[in-house]
């Protein structure tokens, strides 16, 4: 079962969400910067990171059913929107950014999930999911939203996303200091330590995929090029071409295979 909305929204207004706000907002622009001329999707509960894309074309926070929804619009292009899942209402390949965070911890089927974000990612396109670490204290505390659920090592954060057609690119351990209060003030000097000394004891895990890119294969001997017949026989029930136009009298014609973007395309 998810966390709501309101759980989750007081968790960030609190100190101790707030640390993990500033936190994974840090690693995030170190990885994205502000996502200039990007069209980037916020899925799970992303929205105290989405408006450090400052100069995204368009924001979307995609919120699922199960946890609810708020209103983020901090800009016209920007809109929130409660969703299926499994079943996002976005065209394929329209997001060149995807950040996902308590997206998959409480999900009935995180690959489902995955494979899904990933066909709404562009070909160029990169997704980031952020998760409790299994080895970290965060994920050992139900005071926080991610004692729920499930976490997850950097080796299955990188089998999910190849399951769902992606390949892992980068990764990023965060969040060292312990989840107690009286520790907050000290996070900066954690996270400093913890990178060098003690790697695995990091609270979350920020995992980055792309699409994964094939060469195309090179035939080997020599090409033999067969001689195109004059005419092939139709099939049974085959519609009759036009003589002016060449086009199937009985068939829609087929659509235009047109960039998704006209502008200026994203910029790493």
């Amino acid at each position: 079962m998810r966390r709501s909305i309101d759980e989750l929204r007081t968790f960030y207004g609190e100190p101790t969400g707030a640390l993990v706000r500033r936190l994974l907002a840090r690693r995030l622009s170190d990885a994205w910067g502000t996502a200039s001329n990007c069209d980037v999707l916020g899925l799970g509960y992303a929205t105290p990171w989405l408006d450090g894309f400052s100069d995204a074309r368009r924001v979307i926070a995609a919120m699922p059913g199960g946890q609810g929804a708020e209103h983020y619009a901090s800009a016209a292009r920007n809109r929130s929107v409660l969703v299926d899942e499994r079943r996002l209402p976005f065209a394929s390949g329209l997001f060149d950014r995807i950040l996902m965070v308590h997206a998959i911890e409480e999900a009935d089927d995180p690959q489902a999930i995955l494979i899904e974000a990933a066909r709404t990612l562009s070909p160029s396109g990169r997704l980031i999911v952020a998760t409790a670490a299994r080895g970290g204290l965060w994920a050992r505390t139900e005071a926080t939203p991610f004692g729920h659920g499930r976490p997850f090592s950097r080796r299955q954060l990188e089998n999910l996303v190849r399951g769902a057609g992606l390949e892992p690119s980068a990764w990023s351990p965060a969040v060292y200091v312990p989840p107690w209060r009286p520790l907050l003030g000290f996070a900066d000097g954690f996270e400093q330590a913890g990178r060098v000394a003690f790697p695995g004891a990091a609270g979350l895990i920020l995992l980055e995929a792309s699409r994964r890119n094939y060469a195309r294969p090179r035939p080997k001997g020599n090409l033999v090029v067969l001689p195109r017949p004059a005419l092939a026989p139709a099939p049974s029930g085959a519609t009759r071409q036009s003589h002016s136009t060449g086009v199937s009298r009985d068939s829609e014609l087929e659509p235009q295979r047109k960039p998704l973007y006209g502008g200026v395309p994203c910029t790493d």
